[in-house]
């Protein structure tokens, strides 16, 4: 497996990955499939500053990991959010643990002082991936989305970056 930074090429893995949270999980809230169109503008959001990784193999995406801006007020440059996604058939094999260990470590080179997870209440999995990593519990938003016809609850998670 190799993590590295993505490429326009690997869009369509990340999209086919993606989709299938779209369809399948509550690891998103988006209640519809994206687009190639759509994902390939969602690219052009990470570079410099927001990192996009991908682990691959044999030239197959495997999974994903990104930081992204939290929220766009100027006070909150130094925080970043977290995402990860593993394709279906390669969940449980370490794909997800080996992104955020290589995207945390890049996290404080970028400027980041803290990240920020946004957790689907009942991802047990990435609640323990996160603790894992040392992300703390900060709170729980009830009732924060609707989606598979019921309300569905966001844990955040935080974790402060040694200095």
């Amino acid at each position: 497996m190799n993590i590295r930074h993505a490429v326009l090429e690997d869009v369509p893995g990340i999209l086919d990955i993606y989709n299938d949270a779209v369809r399948n999980t509550t690891a998103t809230f988006d209640l519809r499939e994206q687009t190639l169109e759509e994902r390939h503008e969602w690219f052009q959001k990470y570079g410099d500053t927001y990192p996009l990784l991908v682990a691959e193999e044999n030239g197959h995406v495997l999974g994903y990991c990104s930081l992204s801006a939290f929220r766009e007020k100027e006070a909150y440059k130094s925080t970043a959010e977290i995402s990860v996604y593993v394709h279906k058939d390669e969940r449980g094999k370490g794909v997800a643990r080996t992104l955020m260990q290589t995207i945390l470590e890049l996290a404080p080179d970028k400027g980041f002082h803290m990240i920020v997870a946004g957790i689907t209440k009942g991802n047990d999995i990435s609640v323990k991936l996160h603790e894992d990593f040392g992300f703390s519990f900060a709170g729980c938003l009830l009732e924060a989305g609707y989606k598979f016809n019921e309300w569905q609850d966001v844990l955040f998670y935080q974790l402060i970056l040694k200095s």
